[in-house]
């Protein structure tokens, strides 16, 4: 069997690391090259960069970050946020990152995960989903069937109709719809669908976040990584919610995922990656020590 993998995520905002709750209320986390040389050094499998405030004017910043932790790291780097164009990808590979990660781009062009994975092969091609769960069809509010590619529309994520814990279970549906912009709008789309989708196109790896769970340091949302994984044959990440070493085994033995991504937990110290390796192993998770 595989090692699962244990992955920190740094989001990086105008050079420095940040964390929130579901993308909100941002604190400093310290400078990212540091960070990655600390969780190097501590034996973490892979690193995600997230370019939170990515744009064509700030691109520089994320490459100067990506050319400085590829000098001294050596673990896999990926790196998310803001990639709009196949440039962008080439950018951050020659600037030393391994994998890219896409959401917003493939929600507006899908067959630009095709065109990418054609053109630097499916391995480096890291699809993010982030899914929120639905408290009522929405084809109450539409008029049509929210999973049909007829409703695919931009809404507000403060509407109640995207609120709360419960999701409906009409139409077989998983009851996830996709997030983009970085967590401000949503497409009705449904999340285990659109995964799917994406395997198909060319898609190497998921990077699975709830943002009903994220930051909040309650575990993972378990009935999606699970449901998500269970229906596509690539790597599923579990993000979002990761408070406990608990969580983390549960995220890959019951949500079936090959890792888990944490931040809040490692970024300010509050458990170790050797930690949570040696926790898992005495579980019976197989991982790399």
């Amino acid at each position: 069997m595989l090692a699962k993998r244990i992955i920190p995520c740094l989001d990086v905002k105008d050079g420095r690391v940040v964390k929130g709750v579901s993308f909100v209320n941002l604190r400093d986390a310290g400078d990212p090259v540091e960070n990655a040389k600390f969780y190097d050094e501590q034996g973490a499998d892979e690193l995600i960069f997230l370019d939170i405030t990515a744009s064509h004017e700030k691109r520089k910043i994320i490459l100067d970050v990506v050319e400085k932790t590829a000098e001294d790291v050596f673990m896999p780097l990926t790196v998310g946020g803001g990639i709009k164009t196949l440039d962008d990808i080439r950018a951050l590979l020659n600037a030393g990152c391994d994998k890219v990660s896409i959401n917003t781009t493939a929600v507006k062009d899908p067959f630009f995960i095709s065109r990418a994975a054609e053109k630097f092969g499916s391995q480096c091609i890291v699809v993010a989903i982030d899914a929120k769960r639905i408290t009522q069809n929405m084809s109450d509010a539409t008029g049509e069937d929210w999973f049909g590619d007829a409703s695919m529309k931009d809404v507000m994520l403060n509407p109640p109709a995207l609120s709360g814990p419960q999701a409906p279970r009409g139409n077989g549906s998983s009851g996830w719809a996709i997030s983009t912009h970085g967590g401000r709008k949503m497409k009705l789309i449904n999340a285990v669908a659109w995964a799917k989708k994406m395997e198909e196109l060319g898609a190497g790896e998921f990077m699975l976040t709830s943002m009903d769970k994220d930051g909040t340091k309650d575990g993972y949302d378990i009935e999606l990584t699970r449901t998500v994984s269970e229906n596509v044959s690539i790597p599923v990440i579990a993000s979002g919610g990761a408070g406990t070493l608990e969580h983390l085994y549960e995220g890959l033995v019951h949500g079936k995922a090959d890792a888990v991504l944490a931040a809040s937990i490692f970024h300010f110290r509050e458990l170790s990656i050797r930690e949570a390796k040696e926790y898992l192993k005495s579980k019976s998770v197989p991982v790399r020590l």
